[in-house]
C-alpha cells in the first residue's frame, strides 16, 4: 500500500508509506488528486511516513501543491526528516505560496485545522 488517508479534526490526512519510484509517480499523483477532489475544501496534510524520500515523492508533492493552490485548498506536509524538510522548503513554491513543512504530524494537523477555521 503506497498511501492511506483519514480525516482528523476536519483535515484530510494523506499518509505516504513508500516512495513510489519513477514508475509509480503518476499513479501516486493521481491518487492524491482524487482524494483532494473528493474531500475538497478540507485542508490537506501529507505525511511522509518513510525512512527516505526520493525524487518521485518530491515530484508528487510539488504537483499536489500546485493543484491545491489552484483549487484554493490549504496544504502542508509533515516529515520527521530534517533533510526532506529542507528539500521541500527549497523547492516547493507556487506563485508566491510557500509550502509549510512540519516536523510533527500532530502540529501539522492542528495548524491546518486552525488556519481553516
Amino acid at each position: 500500500m503506497m498511501l492511506s488517508h483519514s480525516i482528523e479534526h476536519g483535515v484530510l490526512v494523506i499518509t505516504l508509506h513508500t516512495d513510489p519510484g519513477i514508475g509509480r509517480r503518476a499513479a501516486l499523483s493521481q491518487e492524491i488528486t482524487d482524494l483532494v477532489h473528493a474531500y475538497s475544501p478540507l485542508p490537506v496534510v501529507i505525511v511522509l511516513d518513510m525512512p527516505e524520500v526520493g525524487s518521485a515523492t518530491v515530484s508528487a508533492i510539488l504537483r499536489a501543491q500546485r493543484m491545491c493552490h489552484h483549487l484554493g485548498v490549504l496544504m502542508s506536509v509533515s516529515t520527521h526528516s530534517a533533510a526532506t524538510r529542507r528539500i521541500l522548503e527549497a523547492n516547493c513554491d507556487t506563485g508566491g505560496t510557500r509550502l509549510v513543512v512540519h516536523a510533527r504530524t500532530d502540529v501539522a494537523i492542528a495548524a491546518a485545522f486552525t488556519a481553516a477555521a
